[in-house]
Order: C-alpha cells, then structure tokens, then sequence
C-alpha cells in the first residue's frame, strides 16, 4: 500500500510504501537512519541489518543524496515524541541511484550559490516549508475572497497604458501596433470587471522595471488586486483588515510544521488580530521625525522609514491619507481636505514594512480627466478608463498585496529572494 507521508500517522503498525528521495542518511554498521521526503512529508526510515537481507541492506549503503527510491516498511511511533512516526524498513527499491556528487551539500554555501542551483535548492527543508506557507496564503486568499462575494476576474499582461507611469515598466514592440507594456498591476481592468460583477479580484505575475536591490524588490512577482463597487475608504481598509487576519489564522492552522523548520516565532503572528492601528500620513511624519528621521512632510514613506516605525509596534499599521501630490492620479481627494487622497499603506510589525497599497478611486469623470491631464498621460490611451465614470459611475475602492512580502513576513524571512520559487532580480535571469 502507498501511503503519502503526511497520512504516515494513520498507518502505525500497518507495512506501507513510501515513494520519495533520501536526502540524508546515517549509521553504519548494522543500522541506518534514511531521512527520506516525498513532497507532502519527511520521515525517518530505519534500516536495521538483522530485519533485512543482506542485499537490502547493501541497497541502504549505496544510496546517495537526493537518490529517488520506494521504501517498503511497518509504521511506528518514535520511542521518545508522540507525534513524530518512523519506517521500520523491509524492503528498499532504487528508481535512480545518483552517480555524481549531489551540489548542495551539508556545509555552508553562499546566495550566489545557491541561487544559481535555485533548481536543486527548493529541496532542501527550509524552501520546501516556504513554499508550503506560500500555498496557504494563496489559498486563503482565494477562500476569504470567494466567501465575500468577490470573483476572480483574469486582467491582461500585455496593456498598452501603465497605471502610474511607464517609467519603471517593461516596454515591448507589440506587432504592428507600437509599443505595450508587461503588467505593474490588473487594477484598472478589475475597475472595469465591477460594474458588471460588483466585486472582483485577480491574481497573477507582475513585472516592474525598476534597478532597485533591495531586499523588498523582485523584477517579476505576483500581486493579487481586488475591487469592489459602492466600497468607500473606510470599508476597504476593513477588507484588507479582515483578509490579512484570515491568511495569518490559516497559516497558524496549517502550517505549524513549517513555521517550526523556518524556525518563526510565532507569538508575533498570534497578536495579528482586529483592530489594526490606524494613522494619518501627518501622523506618521511627526512619530518619525520624533524617532529621528529626516523624512519630509509630503514624502512618501521610504523603506528605512517603515522599517523603523513597524519595529515599533506589534500589529500592522494602516497609514491613510498621504498628500495627494505623492499618490497616483485615479486616487480620489478627501472631502475635507483636497490635498490629501483616501488612500492606505498597510505595514507589516517586526520591521517588514508595506503589504498592501490601497485607495477609494476617483468616480467623477471631470475630475479624473483633470488628473490625467495634469500628469501629462494620454487622455486617448485612457479613454476606455473614463468610459467607466460616464456609464453608471459609482463610488467604488481597492487594493492589492505582494504575495512575496507577505510570505516573507509570515514565514520571518530576511530576503523576499527565497520566497518565491524562481526569482527574478535586476542581476538574475537563470534557472
């Protein structure tokens, strides 16, 4: 019976199979400690010479690192934790016997390195449990979104127009038709996909041009954007509150296992509850010059900044109403004061900075084709985006997060470079 080694538990003193890769081993003489994983699990198998045959136990000493096998044995407790299980191995079946020296080996190796061996890489633990927590968070979203009414609404990569300006985006020669961008963000397409679905979300890769090296940057990455109609500022931010809160509890949920090898502390993640603190951007300005920053009054919050005030506090912090003049020009102008937009950051504690970027969006079409023109876009490349607010126009807000800035702080990681499986950076193109 094949039995994947996650439902290993269900099986204790039953023989079962197991199909997988032994990425370590120990012992020598009359018994062997095989660490063998197949991608739902990891479990010790222990290959003791008097149970076995001699060829058996030959087969246990030839094995190599990362060697595909079918292990054959009784499923048992370990004798000292109740929720760890072991293989008492019978039979071993080599699928492929590594013949060269595996690459990654048990002593330390460089960024560089491995990030060149990204390929082999992934197998270790550590990559193998954030790609798990990654999975919950995409699933979460997906779950929390559906069960609110939104549906998933696939935007294009190809645009021939940029959200905020074409200066940090991949321009491709399109046919016969000029010139046309890789994707920043679905946001304006979703806007579209509201006033015939009401709330609607995508999720996919993005691409940004920009020559940054910072640990927060990717070239390519993925965002999920979502937008609702007849949702102003203030529910938005409630959205992105309730969503944010749902992702953590199922990775606590789920993902003990893998929080427990990225070795995360968790007593962070457990405090992530509503209400999140809420501050005006003239609010954060002064609690940082306070703290010693030479930020300036209509500044939008740099990566040093946010690292300093979410060091500060154990929840995410939402910073609204920037100045209008640092925002993107579809973000529409608080009532009580033009010069600041009904826009949201939410920073993530423990110093990992933005999340998610959000706003209520301009719905008056004179206004926003006041906007355009101001910042000198194309008022014919927009002219599909302005239909929206001469056909039914409707207050209506959004937002969207960076799934690798979100696994990294969930998962405690310094660098979003090992969050996602194959990353793209201003200086790496391979695997």
């Amino acid at each position: 019976m094949i039995v994947p080694i996650s439902k290993i538990n269900n099986h204790v003193g039953e023989e079962v199979t197991i199909r997988g890769w032994m990425y370590n081993k120990r012992g020598s003489g009359k018994i062997l400690f095989l660490q063998l994983r197949d991608g739902s699990g990891m479990i010790q198998a222990i290959v003791a010479k008097e149970d076995v045959s001699n060829e058996v136990f030959k087969k246990g000493e030839n094995l190599t690192m990362e060697s595909a096998v079918k292990v054959t044995g009784t499923v048992s407790k370990h004798p000292k934790f109740d929720d760890v299980f072991e293989l008492q191995v019978k039979n071993i079946n080599i699928i492929h016997l590594n013949k060269d020296e595996y690459p990654i080996s048990k002593k330390g190796h460089g960024p560089d390195f491995l990030l060149n061996h990204r390929h082999l890489w992934l197998r270790s633990k550590k990559q193998w449990a954030i790609q798990r927590v990654r999975n919950t968070i995409i699933n979460a979203t997906y779950e929390y979104l559906n069960k609110n009414g939104f549906i998933k609404i696939d935007s294009p990569i190809f645009t021939p127009n940029a959200c905020e300006g074409t200066t940090e985006l991949f321009e491709v020669d399109y046919f016969d038709e000029g010139s046309a961008y890789l994707s920043q963000s679905g946001q304006l397409y979703l806007e579209a996909a509201i006033f015939s679905v009401g709330k609607a979300f995508d999720f996919g890769p993005v691409f940004r041009a920009e020559k940054s090296k910072t640990r927060r940057h990717l070239t390519e990455f993925w965002m999920m954007d979502a937008e609702a109609a007849f949702v102003k500022h203030e529910e938005n931010m409630q959205i992105q509150e309730e969503l944010i809160t749902y992702i953590v509890e199922k990775v606590l949920g789920n993902n003990q296992k893998e929080l427990k090898i990225l070795e995360r502390d968790i007593e962070p993640l457990k405090k992530i509850k509503p209400p999140f603190i809420r501050k005006t951007h003239a609010e954060v300005i002064k609690e940082l010059h306070e703290m010693g920053s030479d930020i300036g009054n209509n500044d939008d919050l740099g990566a040093d900044d946010e690292t300093m005030l979410t060091k500060k506090y154990d929840k995410p912090i939402f910073v609204e109403k920037y100045p209008a003049e640092v925002k993107a020009f579809y973000m529409k102008r608080d009532t009580e004061n033009p010069k600041l937009a009904l826009c949201d950051d939410l920073l993530a504690p423990e110093g990992y900075g933005e999340i998610i970027g959000g706003s209520q969006r301009e719905d008056d079409y004179d206004t926003l084709l006041t906007r355009i023109k101001e910042q000198n876009l194309s008022v014919e490349e927009f002219n599909w985006y302005l239909d929206l607010r001469k056909y039914g126009s409707a207050p209506h807000s959004g937002f969207g997060y960076g799934l690798e800035r979100l696994t990294a702080w969930i998962c405690g990681l310094q660098h979003i470079r090992e969050t996602i499986p194959f990353p793209r950076m201003i200086s790496r193109l391979t695997p």
